[in-house]
């Protein structure tokens, strides 16, 4: 799920949600360029290592305009307490508004980890467990845009593994309520091999989404791609696309070790 605080940095948060509850925070810190070309955009998952960082540090780089905090299963209530998702009563969509997002009003019992702080919206990466009701989530977190006149409507994105199409994320991208797809071009060897031909089913199936290239920044992942070879290779093909978002970074630990992201943002 992402992140956006109400007093503003230079990057937006998203917090993530992963499928043990795998929703992702978003913190967005820029909006999105109009496509075809050069956008400026660079996301990065942000959370799965002490080693990374602090947040504030992710976002003082100046390097991301997304940072996506993941994920919900991690920073629950009370550290490794993620909340439930009861999916027959879906609570979980009010749990997410008054902990995460600009809820007029606290409700008792809600805890909110960053204070008066709030993020910019929630990002699917399921990679586990039913991919049933997520798109009830999605549908009831967008109405509370309207029933809460919220200033800044939340976000929605999705971060779908780069096989086309990806089931565990189908039903949320069905709605049409996501605004950005980060399709994960690593992991897998298939893609790392025919990532030409996925990067145009996705562009295709979602032409009024910004659909960003999911890149690794660490040499040891399936999938990494040379600075070299993704300024000559990838970067002119993928540019031609319309709806084409910039470059997703997995993830801030390996950035911060290999600066891959240096790269990434020079020629997003």
């Amino acid at each position: 799920m992402a992140v956006t605080r109400s007093k503003r940095p230079a990057s937006s948060l998203l917090p993530a949600v992963a499928a043990l509850v795998a929703v992702a925070g978003l913190l967005s810190l820029a909006g999105p360029a109009a496509a075809t070309g050069k956008t400026g955009q660079v996301t990065v998952f942000w959370g799965r290592n002490k080693a990374e960082g602090t947040l504030r540090e992710a976002c003082d780089t100046g390097t991301y305009t997304i940072v996506v905090i993941s994920f919900l299963s991690v920073f629950g209530q009370g550290g490794n307490k993620p909340p439930t998702l009861d999916l027959s009563g879906h609570p979980i969509a009010g749990y997410l508004w008054y902990a995460y997002f600009p809820a007029p009003t606290p409700r008792a019992g809600v805890h909110r980890p960053f204070g008066d702080a709030y993020v910019d919206g929630l990002d699917f990466f399921l990679d586990r467990g039913s991919p049933a009701y997520y798109d009830v989530l999605a549908k009831r977190l967008w109405s509370y845009n309207k029933q809460f006149r919220a200033r800044t409507p939340v976000q929605l994105s999705a971060t779908p593994r780069c096989a086309f199409p990806d089931r565990q994320v189908q039903r949320v991208l069905a709605t049409g309520l996501v605004t950005r797809i980060n399709v994960r071009f690593y992991g897998d060897a298939h893609c790392a091999a025919y990532w030409q031909q996925e990067w145009d089913k996705w562009t295709a199936a979602f032409p009024e989404d910004s659909i960003y290239v999911g890149l690794p920044a660490s040499e040891q992942t399936v999938g990494y791609v040379h600075p070299k070879n993704l300024y000559y290779g990838v970067v002119p093909v993928v540019q031609k696309a319309a709806n084409y978002g910039g470059f997703m970074i997995w993830d801030r630990y390996a950035d911060k070790k290999t600066n891959y992201s240096s790269y990434a943002i020079e020629w997003a």
